[in-house]
């Protein structure tokens, strides 16, 4: 099935490339992407990819793009639509940046500040060397602090994998992601737990900007889902994106699909799929949380592309939105973990920034300069600025897309893989 999938995408491909265009010569999306897009986005559904999946496409200040194809929910014969409500996951991550970045802006910190100046929980940090013979953690001091740069790029250095010998049980038994703690619980338990590697030596994803979103509450004064609702989500119109779901809201919520090893899905029962948005928690994280719908968080992102403002409304400063799109992992941070699965990217605050582009047809298509993100249900987005093109797609599907849906849906809006000219 995986292979006829592949020669149904080529065929289609290899049709629309053969096709004529009236469009200006100046747009990637065209019609010729647009026939790509809704090729791919039927097929993923035909093939049973996916129960349901849409997608929308802004360019040069105008919407370009939408489409919903199956279902939010298959069971309940509930089609995917411009209404749907999803869980975004770690598309969260950027709107934690961009709340901690208005900060920034006010002059209540600075990247290269030590973190423990604005949270004592994170001094005096000891670093994982291994196991002794007994089995006993091997600690040493850190060579230096934890920056405040270091958790905007995931360099603090805090453990994010359960097979580290003795490391990964502290973890475990510290249990800082449990919905029932705090922010402040959360950052103690975490600054409680040695570090993985030195600080600023490699790029691990993990709860950096969920220490984020506390250093908000700390700095602002304010609890972190209320500074992001009154500096974010309101001044931007985003009154479907929010942690709790309220009962009004959940007939829109998309069901979540689990893929199984024989490649069908499985519709996840509702107390594992919503577990967390569907319940009051002590938890705020900034690294997850939110649901959203596909409209709001084109606002979020027409923001980001118009350098910080949205309507009548700044958000932030031009040159904040460059900085946070700007690639601050030098070259001397080999270690980055999976980062490099994502193409020729660096990393921003809480974006992945393309420096370099594709070198191959297998690489994920885009253009330097672009930054973008995506979350553990396979939904993603991505902001060209070269093109003033936003891109969003939203689908609820674990695990982490493992069919190449984001590979096929950048294919599509790009067109097939040309050879840079640099």
């Amino acid at each position: 099935m995986k292979y006829a999938f592949r020669i149904i995408i080529l065929i289609q491909f290899l049709f629309v490339a053969c096709s004529q265009s009236s469009d200006s010569p100046n747009l990637v999306f065209n019609e010729a992407a647009k026939s790509r897009v809704d090729s791919t986005l039927t097929a993923l559904v035909e093939a049973g990819k996916v129960a349901g999946i849409s997608a929308l496409i802004y360019e040069k200040g105008e919407e370009r793009y939408f489409q919903a194809v199956g279902y939010a929910d298959k069971e309940q014969q509930k089609p995917m639509s411009r209404e749907t409500m999803v869980q975004i996951y770690s598309m969260t991550k950027p709107i934690t940046g961009t709340a901690l970045m208005k900060l920034y802006e006010k002059g209540m910190f600075e990247l290269d500040d030590p973190l423990e100046k604005y949270l004592p929980e994170f001094s005096n940090m000891k670093v994982y060397q291994g196991v002794d013979e007994n089995g006993e953690m091997i600690l040493t001091e850190a060579d230096r602090s934890i920056s405040v740069r270091d958790i905007t790029r995931h360099t603090a250095g805090f453990p994010n994998r359960d097979n580290i010998p003795g490391l990964s049980e502290v973890m475990k038994e510290k249990d800082a992601r449990n919905y029932n703690n705090t922010l402040a619980s959360m950052a103690e338990k975490i600054g409680s737990t040695p570090l993985w590697f030195q600080p600023g030596t490699q790029w691990e994803y993990g709860l950096c900007v969920d220490v984020q979103a506390y250093l908000v509450e700390k700095l602002s004064g304010m609890p972190y889902g209320e500074f992001v609702n009154k500096e974010i989500l309101e001044p931007l119109g985003m009154n479907e994106t929010m942690y709790y779901v309220p009962e009004e809201y959940r007939d829109r919520m998309a069901a979540v699909y689990e893929r199984q090893a024989d490649g069908t899905l499985a519709r996840q029962i509702d107390s594992i799929a919503y577990r967390f948005s569907y319940n009051h928690w002590p938890l705020t994280p900034g690294g997850f949380g939110l649901s959203s719908t596909i409209d709001d968080y084109l606002k979020f992102t027409k923001m980001l592309l118009n350098e910080g403002k949205h309507g009548d409304q700044t958000i932030l400063q031009p040159s904040t939105v460059e900085l946070m799109r700007t690639n601050h992992l030098p070259d001397s941070i080999k270690e980055r973990s999976w980062l490099p699965n994502r193409g020729q990217v660096g990393f921003g605050i809480d974006f992945a920034v393309r420096v370099a582009p594709p070198q191959d047809a297998e690489e994920n298509q885009g253009s330097v300069g672009e930054f973008f993100w995506d979350g553990a249900l396979s939904t993603l987005f991505f902001i060209d600025p070269e093109n003033e093109l936003i891109a969003i797609m939203f689908v609820q599907l674990t695990p982490y897309d493992g069919i190449g849906l984001h590979k096929a849906f950048r294919d599509a809006v790009y067109g097939p893989w040309k050879p840079s000219i640099n």
